[in-house]
């Protein structure tokens, strides 16, 4: 549609906009026709009067003669009597070679212009009309006709009228017309305005109700919609109700693939341990390493489905207070003092046990490494197509990381020592499910001297 010249790709400003160009368009042929038919209505009546007057004089010539326009007041015009007002008569003889010519006042001893001498051809009647340069070098509207009297001679009659009049006329209605054409066209738009809003409105609504779903403050759309909206918005219920229960169903398949998996394993490690031998200590190791890969992806297998639901979210404060309360009892007989908080209206766009996964496996990772602090923050930033993302910060005062080592703690199933406790791979789990949900796990150094691991994630 841009190719088209609509602006944008708002629906709104498309139906203006063409509303708009069509409004102008009606306006403008409207205002051209009205302006011709005003045009050819007042050229019309200014040819009725210049045939009015022209009918009076050849009256009174053929009654009594030249003799008989004794005076041009009988006209009942007094632009006549003014000298080039634009009005004239003027009666000539062409029966003698004088050919004595009487004229209105208004001429001025001047002589109008013969429209047979400019081949204009007669009409019916032998009335000729026409267009020619005035003595007063204006454009003058002629009508002639010769009668003949009989024994009192042959005459041509004229009646000329200037057509500056008209053409005022012509003019100020045509800016009479602009001016009313401009201010409706200016309503129109507004009107325009005002009815695409509201026939866009259920639009609106149904965008309020999908961020409140999305928000994990509605279940589903439950607002009332006009008639071309309604089949969308329960469409729409179809893809949410549908949407989470593929999510049930994953947690359920996941969930007993899990525990159809880890018991025979679990059997494995024990006959292992139970008859100690080079065998059984391999299969051990590898059946623990089966395990932890098994934990990993099945976890993440439930991360991946969890960040695929709508609606779900999570308040950040309370988790982040319980977990650092947790580590630092936890971590407290080293001496290590966690601290930090978040603000109270900063939200998850996911689930709790995901947000208590990645938090506390980072915050996990740096209670082993820290000296005596860790500290974490977080903070919201706007990320690209106006998302939000809440970026969580958590500081160690420990030996930190070689930057060489970073992105190798992040792959699958790392673990870079083995002198700490737990299965190591936190960070590598930790970067997969922020990955799961569109965000990303990165190391830096921290101020404290550690590590820095930051999160980002979706949030509102």
């Amino acid at each position: 549609m841009r190719r088209l010249g609509f602006p944008g790709r708002s629906i709104a400003a498309r139906l203006f906009f063409a509303a708009a160009a069509l409004s102008s368009v009606v306006l403008m042929i409207a205002g051209l026709a009205l302006t011709e038919y005003y045009r050819r209505t007042a050229e019309d009546v200014f040819e009725q009067r210049l045939g009015v007057y022209l009918r009076a004089i050849v009256a009174d010539v053929s009654e009594s003669g030249e003799d008989g326009r004794s005076g041009p007041g009988q006209l009942g015009d007094p632009q006549f009597e003014l000298a080039r007002s634009g009005w004239y008569w003027q009666i000539t003889r062409l029966d003698d070679e004088a050919h004595e010519i009487k004229a209105s006042r208004s001429l001025f001893a001047a002589k109008l212009p013969k429209l047979s001498d400019l081949h204009v051809p007669a009409e019916t009647g032998g009335v000729r009309r026409g267009v020619a340069l005035g003595p007063d070098g204006r454009w003058l509207r002629i009508v002639e006709r010769v009668i003949d009297v009989g024994d009192t001679g042959v005459y041509l009659v004229q009646v000329a009228a200037t057509t500056e009049e008209t053409e005022n006329q012509i003019a100020r209605f045509r800016w009479s017309l602009i001016v009313a054409f401009s201010l409706l066209a200016i309503a129109l738009a507004l009107a325009t305005a005002v009815q695409v809003s509201v026939g866009l409105r259920p639009l609106k609504l149904l965008q309020r109700e999908l961020s409140l779903i999305r928000r994990g403050e509605r279940g589903r759309i439950e607002s009332a919609y006009p008639t071309e909206v309604a089949p969308l918005a329960e469409e729409l219920n179809l893809m949410i109700s549908a949407n989470r229960d593929i999510v049930e169903r994953s947690r359920t398949q996941v969930g007993n693939l899990a525990h159809a998996l880890k018991t025979p394993l679990s059997v494995i490690v024990n006959e292992a341990d139970a008859a100690p031998s080079p065998l059984a200590a391999k299969v051990s190791e590898q059946a623990t390493l089966m395990r932890d890969q098994i934990s990993f992806y099945l976890e993440r297998a439930r991360a991946a489905a969890r960040a695929g639901a709508i609606g779900a979210t999570t308040e950040v404060a309370p988790v982040v207070a319980a977990l650092l309360r947790t580590f630092g009892k936890i971590y407290g007989e080293r001496g290590v003092a966690f601290s930090g908080e978040a603000a109270a209206e900063l939200r998850f766009l996911g689930e709790r046990q995901d947000l208590e996964e990645i938090v506390g496996n980072l915050l996990d990772n740096a209670g082993k490494w820290a000296a005596s602090e860790v500290r974490l923050s977080v903070a919201l930033e706007n990320a690209e197509a106006g998302r939000s993302r809440l970026v969580f910060t958590i500081d160690d005062d420990g030996p930190g990381l070689a930057a060489e080592l970073r992105a190798q703690a992040t792959r699958r199933g790392q673990r870079l020592d083995e002198t700490r406790p737990g299965t190591g791979l936190g960070l590598s789990i930790v970067a997969h499910l922020t990955a799961d949900y569109g965000g990303a796990l990165s190391l830096d150094d921290s101020p404290l001297g550690g590590l820095r691991a930051q999160a980002r994630l979706p949030g509102l």
